[in-house]
């Protein structure tokens, strides 16, 4: 059925398929280790600095990731994310006695590129698939997978409580690793070799941009996002598991609604619903 679609088509999907399975990894792994950290003691001030590293390599992945797609395609640098979560959550699988911060920080640090180039590979490569005049097929196409991508994230953090009730760190860590690595090899094999490559190779310096305003809101979004990953990732779950007494189960559902709702808002307008907003 897939090889009967159109090529732009099948490779959208991929990528969806793709960028899906990834968010799942990534918000299950932010509860996964949120819990069980909380659970072997430690104070919400070490469990954030747990992400600190997350968030910065993360920065820095969005800063280079556009120009490293353009050089060497977007297909790679979305494999390369993929491949880079595989080796974070392998690395989380060492006895307890290993894990100590700065290990766990490093993990979280290849986590963090893999994330940035992974999203930022899903959604540039969208627009390489779309014809040249499609602007409102573009938005659709883009607002299905930002706005996918916040439902599967609050799913993916009820998944970690559930895993972890389940299954244990390490054997989440296994269990996750395991499909990520299906779903890697199966984009090794299916994304278009020169997809999203540039023909004429864009220079370092193009990555600054030159207005000041786009300078000042990229900065005020740094520290909105940073903001809410503190509070919403970690500060939150804390709170419900210590001084609410919810389950783990519990703090994950509420998660999903949380994002679920987000999503829903996000979500592109039917014709009918913008007249209906506009009256």
């Amino acid at each position: 059925m897939l090889a009967s679609l159109p090529p732009a088509i099948r490779q959208y999907l991929i990528i969806t398929g793709n960028y899906w399975a990834f968010t799942l990894t990534d918000g299950a792994l932010r509860m996964l280790v949120v819990l069980h950290f909380h659970q072997l003691g430690y104070s919400p001030l070490q469990i954030a600095m747990l992400f600190l590293f997350y968030e910065i390599f993360g920065v820095v992945t969005n800063l280079v990731g556009g120009w490293l797609g353009a050089r060497i395609g977007l297909n790679k640098t979305m494999n390369i994310g993929l491949g880079l979560q595989v080796v974070a959550l392998l690395a989380l699988t060492v006895p307890t006695a290993m894990l100590t911060v700065s290990w766990v920080m490093a993990a979280q640090a290849l986590s963090g590129i893999a994330k940035d180039l992974n999203k930022m590979s899903a959604k540039s490569s969208i627009k390489t698939l779309v014809p040249a005049g499609a602007e409102g097929k573009l938005f659709q196409w883009v607002a299905i997978l930002t706005g996918s991508k916040n439902a599967l994230k609050g799913v993916g953090f009820f998944l970690g409580g559930v895993l972890l009730t389940a299954l244990g760190f390490a054997g989440s860590m296994w269990a996750m690793a395991s499909v990520l690595i299906v779903v890697w090899v199966a984009s090794l094999i299916s994304l278009k070799a020169d997809l999203g490559k540039a023909k004429n190779k864009p220079k370092f310096g193009d990555l600054f941009s030159k207005s000041r305003a786009v300078n000042v809101l990229s900065a005020a979004r740094l520290f909105l996002f940073g903001a809410r990953d503190v509070w919403f990732v970690v500060a939150l779950p804390v709170f419900m598991a210590q001084t609410l007494g919810w389950v783990i189960g519990e703090s994950g559902l509420f998660a999903v609604w949380v994002m679920a709702t987000v999503s829903f808002n996000r979500l592109p307008l039917t014709s009918q619903a913008k007249k209906q907003a506009s009256a």
